[in-house]
């Protein structure tokens, strides 16, 4: 693969990683978000995929393609299974869409705007040290965890909540590789088991939680715990 390429097909997969967590802010259905999670883990998967392939490093690609198998298949499925749960519930059917997220659509990507100049301006001093085309698509990983933090911060549903949590691990994920060209495959394997560990906790936990009080909001459930 030439350099050319290489490069082109590196930030066309950043952009793609980045634009589909701010679409995430954009939108308010359940099941569309868990949809855009799910490319955005093929998103990540690419850009490991093409590191491996550049460099010639055929645990890379194993580690992309089992990064892949994960955040694009088996996360999103266990989320699937969750909304199915939920929106079994005729009496809650609004279970399936953040309708009051706390900041609206407008100021949601309008900070996630500066959330991307900041992870810019915070990443200069580090793109500069080694400006590769790698290490110049940092910010994008930086970027999107401070915005997978936003949306765990703003967001009322308890399974908006996880993707905003999975969004910041993705952005943490796709910064390893960008800045350090990878990272081992064990550690990899250990990060991913304990991602799909926790969300198969957090899937319990949501439906434990409507089972009980009939709603996933966290505010109401605050309002019962008063």
């Amino acid at each position: 693969m030439s350099d050319g390429l290489y490069t082109q097909l590196l930030d066309l997969a950043c952009g793609a990683f980045l634009l589909a967590a701010v679409i995430v802010l954009w939108l308010r259905e359940l099941a569309a978000i868990v949809r855009v999670f799910a490319l955005q883990g093929i998103a990540l998967a690419a850009i490991a995929v093409l590191l491996g392939v550049h460099e010639e490093r055929w645990d890379l690609i194993g580690v992309g393609i089992g990064v892949g198998l994960l955040r694009a298949g088996a996360l999103p499925y266990l989320m699937r299974r969750a909304l199915t749960a939920l929106a079994a519930d005729r009496v809650r059917g609004e279970e399936v869409r953040e309708t009051q997220p706390l900041v609206n659509v407008a100021a949601s990507l309008l900070t996630a705007a500066l959330l991307t100049l900041l992870a810019y301006a915070v990443a200069r001093p580090l793109t500069a040290l080694n400006p590769t085309p790698a290490t110049r698509a940092l910010p994008v990983g930086l970027a999107v965890v401070l915005i997978g933090f936003f949306v765990l911060v703003t967001r009322r549903r308890a399974l908006a909540q996880v993707v905003g949590f999975l969004l910041l691990d993705n952005g943490i994920t796709a910064t390893a590789f960008l800045a350090t060209s990878g990272v081992p495959l064990i550690v990899e394997l250990g990060v991913s088991f304990d991602v799909l560990l926790a969300v198969l906790v957090l899937q319990v936990l949501t439906t434990r939680m409507r089972e009980a009080f009939g709603t996933t909001d966290i505010d109401d459930l605050r309002e019962l715990h008063d």
